[in-house]
């Protein structure tokens, strides 16, 4: 999707360093914004011995959880698998999650940064959604949603997810008329 592929360039410019973090992927898809996030750290200097390039690729790559619903996950476990060299393949673990239905697989507050791309457009899951937001947040952690803003929904979405969170938009890709909202619990609003 644009907002994807608006969100994956958004991390490559480096603005967010993703090295050696836990993440996790929401409705991934096709898992594009969660393999992405997994080769960042292959942006190593080509003039890294080979040794060292293993140990880093080992060492600094982020830890990537890509989820999605059952109905997805076979074609998100291959599309990961096709992707994904065989060195960065243990960082990348596709699991099943039906916001707020799921949680009791995924410890509270573990995750570093939630990506999330095209996620907000039923707005019957908006609760399970802020829910499953709420449940997977420390006060650490960073959120990141890239959508188009097109319908009363999404901007009900946003004004719930601001009841919660702090919300700051970072990026607009005025091209394909994405925007990049990062989130965070109420406690950060200065570091921004």
């Amino acid at each position: 999707t644009p907002s994807a592929v608006v969100l994956c360039a958004y991390l490559e410019m480096g603005s967010i360093d993703l090295r050696d973090r836990s993440v996790i992927e929401l409705g991934a898809g096709t898992g594009l914004l969660g393999i992405v996030a997994t080769l960042l750290v292959l942006c190593l200097p080509s003039s890294t011995c080979p040794l060292m390039q293993h140990i880093l690729l080992y060492c600094l790559g982020a830890r990537v959880t890509i989820t999605d619903r059952a109905a997805a996950l076979e074609f998100l476990e291959s599309n990961v698998q096709a992707n994904l060299p065989s060195e960065l393949r243990p960082r990348a673990v596709v699991k099943e999650l039906t916001w707020g239905k799921d949680l009791g697989n995924f410890p509270p507050g573990a995750f570093d940064f939630i990506l999330g791309a095209d996620i907000v457009y039923l707005e019957e899951t908006f609760a399970e959604l802020l829910q499953t937001l709420e449940h997977l947040c420390s006060e650490q952690t960073v959120i990141l949603l890239s959508c188009r803003i097109r319908y009363e929904r999404d901007h009900k979405f946003l004004k719930m997810l601001r009841g919660r969170f702090s919300v700051y938009e970072v990026h607009y890709d005025s091209s394909k008329d994405v925007h990049i909202y990062k989130a965070q619990r109420g406690s950060h609003k200065d570091d921004f």
